[in-house]
């Protein structure tokens, strides 16, 4: 067993890097992808891999000792029964699955998540529950590998959690952190910038740039060294239900099912985890979150969610042009009046810039590619000055939560609840939402242990009666998640003024250095997302200069510089149509994907090629095709961004989770 976790812990650190002589030519029809060798599977991860924190044995206390000569608590295999003539166990994917019950199931190792899973062992260790079980599963590789933000951190959440994560007295201090030493505000036209006053809500003195791939891996540390039991690499992919409706807890995805659907000599059936409490942490527009949110009606009270897209380089320039502590973000140009949108440029470390490009995925015209627009973005002299003569080594990108105040959704449920970006806290107009995130997974997590102490025990019929968090919507009302959210609701709307972008900056610069949000009205979002798609015929076309490979580059060598990484033989995880969530086959989803031409392509000209930010979709010429083209996924580019989820407009493109630790690997995103 130890040399079996020692192969899995070195495939899960065998670098995943692209080459550029594996890449494809733009001008053939095969498909454009990164070509990465995946690391095989031929055993079940729980059978393979030990907990993260197996890691680093020497640095644990005794409670985790004792969970890991625990281990996991699991019914009895029946996958090795004698099967029947009826049996289901004949079907591999219809047996019955292996089981673990813990108290508090979260899924995604987040900000959110992981705060809320430290809050937890806090509460439950400071009164002498040891036993208390919390486990988290996160679906990257590793704890951080799918992590993505600017990111300028607002220390009030991370200090009252853990008040010493800076301390020079304490030896795991996380010392990733940089002071903002100088904030830019900047209105930028095709070759110049313009002063703008700074909304005091993006004044950052007293915060931090960071990298928060980092932070979650520290982060991620610290929960183990209390007892959190973390599973880098295991997708949760479906949920259960008790007999009341409540949330039961999630599975695991099967492993080693071919893209044919049908179950390979590999093949392993997921796990289930059964928890009195199920915390969602998936990030922005997570795959299990769209099912509780539709299965508990849980908009009914509030308006839809809009999006942006966040594309992210970082770099590491000449040490003259690194200005440490240097906070910059930026309006106007590349993007046209009618698409809302900003930059940031943030100094940190060593000779490090991170900078990016958000994109509000409201834009009308099909023809606008935001991978492109920041490309070209970084061509302007604000941002050239300073990476001419550097040198990028990372790509990222990722949609996030835009709505607001106006489109939360009730987090509570039966059975759990929903927590960071999966439920929508980012505050735009700050461009932060760490501090959110991290304040709703500790006050989630203070609702669910009360609850779970308050359960009567000793009884077997409480073993499938849900539990419910009564104080946690209560709880973030009361908090300063909700005050700053609703003060800064009208920003973001009134963008869909008549007067458009001007109007926006005018009607936003009065509420937010004099209104404060102290108005009886709130603005709504217009439309949906994939609603505000204009047709074609009805846009302008945009031509986009040609990457320099010094200041730009093609899509392709961006994605190489992501680690993605996806096995070619499984379902297609970015299911077109009705293919069976993917496992359909390939006659079936290449007829889904002809629907899907037949009824986009005229419309459109191929607006998917251009919202997604990896090359995952691509219409191809064909000669045989009465449209002349042919549509084409390759998954193996896909970044987990979710854009096609929210942006395709007849919402007929489904993103579900691939084989657990599979995805980007990002560094220092």
């Amino acid at each position: 067993m130890a040399a079996s976790r020692r192969a899995a812990s070195a495939l899960l650190a065998r670098p995943r890097t692209a080459q550029s002589s594996l890449l494809p030519s733009l001008a053939t029809a095969a498909p454009r992808r990164v070509a990465l060798t995946a690391a095989p599977r031929h055993h079940h991860p729980l059978l393979t891999r030990a907990p993260l924190l197996l890691r680093r044995p020497s640095t644990l206390p005794a409670s985790a000792s004792t969970l890991l000569t625990r281990g996991l608590h699991t019914t009895p295999s029946r996958r090795l029964a004698t099967p029947t003539k009826d049996d289901d166990s004949t079907n591999p994917l219809l047996r019955e699955r292996e089981s673990d019950s813990v108290d508090v199931c979260i899924v995604g190792g987040g900000p959110a998540g992981l705060s809320a899973a430290i809050r937890l062992k806090q509460l439950a260790n400071d009164a002498g529950n040891e036993d208390f079980r919390v486990l988290l599963l996160e679906k990257a590789p590793d704890m951080g590998a799918h992590i993505v933000s600017g990111a300028v951190i607002e220390p009030t959440a991370i200090n009252d959690l853990l008040p010493d994560w800076l301390s020079e007295d304490n030896p795991n201090r996380f010392e990733g952190a940089t002071a903002v030493t100088s904030d830019k505000m900047r209105f930028l036209t095709k070759n110049r910038s313009f002063w703008l006053p700074e909304p005091p809500q993006m004044r950052n003195e007293g915060n931090y740039i960071i990298s928060l791939n980092e932070l979650v891996k520290w982060m991620a540390e610290r929960a183990e060294e209390l007892g959190v039991e973390i599973y880098p690499g295991f997708a949760a992919s479906e949920l259960l239900y008790n007999p009341d409706g409540g949330v039961k807890g999630v599975a695991t995805n099967d492993l080693g099912i071919g893209r044919d659907g049908k179950p390979k000599d590999s093949f392993e059936r997921g796990m289930e985890f059964h928890a009195k409490c199920t915390l969602f942490a998936e990030g922005c527009h997570g795959s299990l979150t769209k099912q509780v949110i539709k299965k508990f009606d849980l908009r009914k009270d509030s308006q839809p969610q809009t999006y942006g897209l966040g594309l992210k380089e970082v770099w590491e320039v000449k040490p003259e042009n690194f200005r440490k502590g240097e906070v910059s973000h930026s309006l106007g140009w590349p993007l046209p009046l009618d698409t809302y949108g900003g930059a940031f440029m943030y100094h940190f470390a060593e000779n490090k810039v991170a900078l990016g490009l958000v994109v509000g995925l409201d834009y009308p015209n099909p023809y606008l590619s935001p991978y492109e627009e920041f490309q070209r973005m970084k061509h302007h002299p604000f941002f050239k000055e300073v990476l001419e003569g550097g040198t990028p080594i990372s790509y990222a990108a990722r949609a996030l939560n835009e709505g607001g105040f106006q489109s939360i959704p009730k987090v509570a449920f039966p059975g759990g609840g929903l927590i960071g970006c999966t439920a929508g806290f980012l505050n735009l107009p700050k461009i932060k939402g760490i501090h959110t995130s991290m304040r709703s997974g500790m006050l989630a997590a203070e609702s669910a242990y009360s609850a779970i102490l308050a359960q009567p025990t000793g009884d077997e019929s409480t073993v499938t009666r849900t539990l419910t968090l009564p104080d946690y919507e209560s709880k973030l009302k009361q908090s300063h998640i909700w005050k700053e959210l609703y003060e800064i609701r009208n920003l973001r709307p009134s963008f869909h003024s008549p007067l458009k972008f001007f109007g926006g900056v005018a009607y936003s610069g009065l509420e937010t250095f004099l209104l404060k949000g102290r108005v009886p009205w709130t603005l709504k979002h217009p439309s949906t997302d994939y609603d505000a798609t204009k047709l074609a015929a009805d846009s302008k076309k945009i031509e986009y200069p040609k990457p320099d490979g010094k200041l730009s580059f093609d899509i392709l060598t961006s994605v190489s510089r992501t680690g993605t990484n996806h096995e070619e033989d499984q379902p297609v995880h970015l299911v077109v149509g009705d293919t069976a969530g993917g496992k359909g086959g390939d006659v079936q989803r290449e007829r889904e994907w002809r629907k899907h031409a037949e009824k986009e392509w005229p419309r459109f000209k191929g607006l998917e090629a251009r919202f997604c930010p990896a090359a995952v979709y691509e219409y191809v010429e064909d000669e045989k095709s009465e449209l002349g083209v042919r549509f084409q996924v390759n998954a193996q580019n896909c970044i987990h961004c979710k854009t096609c989820d929210i942006k395709a407009p007849s919402q007929d493109i489904n993103w579900v989770t691939p084989q657990g630790g599979e995805g980007p690997k990002y560094y220092k995103t």
